[in-house]
């Protein structure tokens, strides 16, 4: 018989860092600053995030809850109301002063939209559990 393709890792995984309080006083500035990029508001080490949006559920470093922050259709709605000013605006003055046809603007707009929404959410989701943790939403 052969000798198996993969060979399991046999390294011990590294321990848990010890769970410590948060450095910083729990303000929205603080926790806004740590949810934009993309850590945990607490302690702005561990990841907020275990994938594209989904919220880590408690820190792997300070222990804190990060699922229990409320943050459904808020980052959505803000993320639409913030991309539409930026792309929709310079996009009707385009037909106005480039004289581009409605079609055209289609054709560029709605793949700039699409884009710059995707690539904006998680920050802006990042950030609205930011300042709900500093506001100490969620919290029972």
């Amino acid at each position: 018989m052969s000798e198996p393709l993969y060979h399991a890792p046999t390294a011990e995984p590294e321990p848990r860092a010890e769970r410590r309080a948060p450095d910083a006083p729990r303000t929205i500035l603080t926790g806004l600053k740590r949810g934009v990029r993309r850590r945990c508001p607490n302690c702005g080490e561990g990841p907020l995030f275990a994938g594209y949006l989904k919220v880590e559920p408690v820190c792997p470093r300070c222990g804190n809850d990060n699922g229990c922050y409320p943050a459904d259709d808020g980052p959505a709605y803000f993320t639409i109301f913030l991309i539409g000013h930026l792309v929709i605006a310079p996009g009707l003055a385009l037909t106005v002063l480039r004289g581009w046809s409605p079609l055209g603007l289609l054709a560029v707009g709605l793949p700039t939209v699409a884009t710059l929404t995707l690539a904006a959410l998680p920050f802006i989701k990042g950030a609205w559990i930011g300042v709900l943790w500093g506001v100490g939403g969620g919290k029972p």
